[in-house]
């Protein structure tokens, strides 16, 4: 009887510490998680202040332009610019946001691969 309660025991005990890291691993989720969120909350904020004074220095430009056909150019070249900087900035941020997922899953997947690793033997 003695031996089964201490079998218990030591179960319970692997149990909780191994629940114990699952807690920690999504906490270190979470913490990438948020981190990379105000990453790319920042990398967006500076793009679009970058296309915000563009945009001001073209229309501080049109005053002094001589023509339509000028202010026509001037305007046609601040949309073909905001056009492809917001596409590379688009695929960028895909880019990035592909990567934090990454970063935010893989304690969990290390969790995942221990409780498989560990508790595996039970199923098998």
């Amino acid at each position: 009887m003695k031996e089964q309660m201490d079998k218990m025991m030591k179960a319970t005990e692997e149990l909780v510490s191994f629940g114990q890291g699952n807690l920690e691993a999504i906490i270190k989720s979470n913490q990438i998680l948020v981190q990379g969120l105000q990453d790319l909350s920042r990398q967006t904020m500076a793009a679009a202040q970058a296309q915000f004074e563009e945009a001001v220095a073209v229309f501080k430009a049109l005053p002094s332009v001589k023509s339509v056909k000028e202010a026509m150019d001037l305007q046609a070249s601040l949309t073909r610019n905001a056009f492809e900087k917001s596409v590379a900035e688009t695929s960028r941020l895909t880019d990035a946001s592909f990567k934090l997922a990454e970063q935010v899953t893989a304690p969990l997947v290390a969790r995942l691969t221990a409780a498989v690793d560990k508790f595996g033997k039970f199923t098998a």
